[in-house]
């Protein structure tokens, strides 16, 4: 029997390698003769650096860069040889050289950096993203592919602009090298460019937001960073001054801001697409191609996945969800664990709640690997 485990992480509980070995520890135990191929999955946000750059048999660099509220943290990005990627990935990419470096906005700009009491993003800078790609940059990458799930800020990437050559000033001339929200009232005028030399930018992305409006990524994600809903229509004025005031400086026409997916990451999509041409990419797609998902799936007999919370319209999404359907359409048995489900019985399909009754959230939280493994157990 081969199975593949192909988990995603359960948010503020376990890593996605992490289910991944607590699922395999439990089958080892029960069925050591199995052959067990182990595939976390990434969705742009926490872990998507360094599962495709393990993925592709690339190597890790850390450095301290700007957390999202000023604070030094330690991130890492991947350099990865262009051919150690799957075709397939390649051909999403259209990148010709090597070697590519993998980055995740999270590690430097992440939500999860901050604490609930801190989460504010008139004051959350994506700097530090930015500083990252500058130095993948230094370090000879020839491409950047960037997930940018999980982020803490919506400044549109002017953050990320600054740490790349950009200029903000005020009239005066006083130099804004922090352009968060909160400054931009001090705001007159932008100089200079990105690095004339910086490699092209590929950005994952799965959302359709544009960058304003009520689909846009302040109206939508600003609560969850700590936008108060009486400071929405403030807030959105602000960034389309700026975002009118970053097109004209660039040269580039102000419909970027309405392109499906610009609001990406606080708008750093569209930061990102108008001062450095960067280029958006379907990200469940390209990690699907990366992972060589479908050979994966083909050569098992048996289909493990989950993620914290799974419910029926997980199955039109990403990650866990399209692991499932693309599992079910190959005609694979698939089991499906999350801390909490909600799905109507389908064929071909089970689904495992991993969390037993009446724990409290906290508890489940900090037993989700042993009960991923007991779950697991009792299914197989």
């Amino acid at each position: 029997m081969r199975a593949l485990l192909a988990f995603d992480k359960f948010k503020d509980a376990l890593t996605a390698r992490q289910a991944c070995e607590f699922a395999a520890d439990a089958l080892r135990q029960h069925h050591p003769d199995w052959q067990l191929d182990l595939c976390p999955l990434a969705d742009g946000g926490e872990g998507f650096a360094e599962i495709l750059t393990h993925a592709a048999g690339g190597r890790m660099q850390t450095l301290p860069v700007s957390g999202p509220r000023g604070e030094q943290v330690d991130a890492a990005f991947g350099l990865v040889p262009l051919r150690n990627i799957p075709a397939a990935a390649r051909a999403l990419l259209q990148i010709e050289n090597s070697p590519v470096a993998v980055i995740e906005m999270a590690s430097a700009s992440g939500l999860a950096l901050l604490p609930p009491d801190r989460r504010d993003l008139w004051l959350a800078s994506s700097r530090g993203t930015g500083e990252l790609i500058r130095a993948a940059h230094a370090q000879g990458a020839a491409a950047i592919l960037l997930g940018v799930g999980g982020s803490a800020t919506n400044d549109l990437g002017l953050g990320a602009l600054a740490a790349l050559g950009l200029e903000f000033r005020s009239a005066t001339g006083e130099l804004i090298a922090v352009p968060v929200p909160a400054e931009w009232k001090q705001v007159a005028r932008i100089e200079g460019a990105v690095l004339h030399t910086l490699p092209p930018v590929c950005i994952a992305c799965d959302v359709s937001n544009p960058l304003l409006g009520p689909r846009g990524c302040a109206a939508i994600y600003g609560p969850q960073k700590g936008l108060a809903p009486a400071d929405l229509a403030q807030l959105e004025h602000a960034s389309a001054r700026l975002a009118l005031m970053l097109t004209a400086h660039c040269g580039q026409p102000d419909t970027l801001m309405d392109l499906p997916g610009a609001g990406a990451a606080g708008g750093i999509a569209f930061g990102l697409m108008t001062a450095a041409g960067a280029t958006l990419l379907p990200g469940a797609d390209l990690v699907a191609a990366w992972l060589d998902l479908d050979a994966r799936l083909t050569a098992a007999d048996l289909v493990l996945t989950g993620e914290g919370r799974f419910d029926a319209s997980s199955l039109s999404g990403k990650g866990p969800g399209a692991v499932a359907g693309r599992a079910h359409a190959f005609g694979k048995q698939t089991h499906i664990f999350a801390g909490v489900v909600s799905m109507p019985p389908r064929a071909g399909l089970y689904a495992h709640g991993i969390t037993p009754p009446g724990v409290p959230l906290e508890e489940a939280l900090r037993t989700a690997g042993p009960n991923l493994a007991a779950a697991v157990a009792r299914a197989l």
